[in-house]
């Protein structure tokens, strides 16, 4: 899992990329800056922070998930947040395995966004959700209506 500071990532991913050979790494870092009161989103070399922590460990399957879930919040177990859960990877079983995974958790449901190209605009929309967050002194959640649950088996 990749949940560093959006700068950090690709250094952090690539210092351990021999012991990430082979292995699914979940990148849910988002390149965002404040400026004032509000967030702007960053476009990163590659286009998002997925790309980037790909390209950093070309052996490794990257997922990039749970980018509109706070760490904080995803941490507490004892208050689980109802959200569905983007995820978007080049790699077919990675992307497989860790919406399983996210699916295990309470309350989320994870949904196929596409390849890893999706990862940009994913990223990008965080910072709208930390705008509703300033402005309605919640903490938002995404849910999407609309989709059948017979086609996300």
């Amino acid at each position: 899992m990749i949940a560093t500071p959006w700068d950090a990532a690709w250094t952090t991913a690539k210092s351990v990329s021999d012991l990430l050979e082979g292995k699914i790494v979940i990148c849910m870092a988002n390149a965002l800056i404040r400026v004032g009161h509000e967030f702007q989103p960053l476009v990163p070399p590659r286009g998002s922070v997925a790309a980037s922590v790909q390209a950093a460990v070309p052996r490794s399957l990257v997922v990039g998930a749970l980018h509109h879930v706070p760490a904080k919040e995803l941490a507490d177990l004892d208050h689980p947040i109802e959200s569905d859960v983007l995820v978007c990877s080049d790699h077919a079983v990675a992307k497989r395995v860790s919406m399983d995974l996210i699916n295990e958790m309470p309350n989320m449901r994870a949904l196929d966004a596409g390849d890893l190209t999706q990862a940009a605009p994913i990223e990008a929309f965080t910072a709208v959700l930390l705008e509703l967050n300033l402005k309605y002194k919640t903490r938002v959640a995404v849910k999407f209506t609309g989709i059948d649950p017979e086609k996300l088996r």
